[in-house]
């Protein structure tokens, strides 16, 4: 993970992965993308989320999906925590 971030996985099967990502200030979630759905909830905090070049500012409270393959990643602006389901699991998360 990033310098910033933290990463707790909460539960997963084959077919789904939820994980929680606590982000410090400043830190940054790195664009990229995967063959995953995501869905994530903000629980606290607020960030800069880019999801193929459109970029959207949110707070506590909102939710963003992102489609496999989109480039995406996020900026936090204020210290928060998202909760990221992934479906399938992501397998590179359970090796480290």
């Amino acid at each position: 993970t990033e310098p910033g971030v933290k990463r707790q996985i909460l539960a997963h099967n084959e077919d789904l992965m939820l994980v929680k990502v606590a982000f410090e200030v400043g830190a940054i979630g790195t664009v990229h993308q995967h063959i995953h759905t995501q869905t994530s909830y903000l629980l606290s905090g607020k960030f800069e989320v880019t999801i193929d070049g459109k970029t959207e500012i949110l707070n506590a409270g909102d939710s963003f999906y992102v489609p496999p393959a989109s480039l995406h990643g996020v900026v936090c602006l204020e210290a928060g925590i998202l909760l990221d389901a992934f479906n399938p699991r992501r397998e590179d998360f359970l090796k480290g």
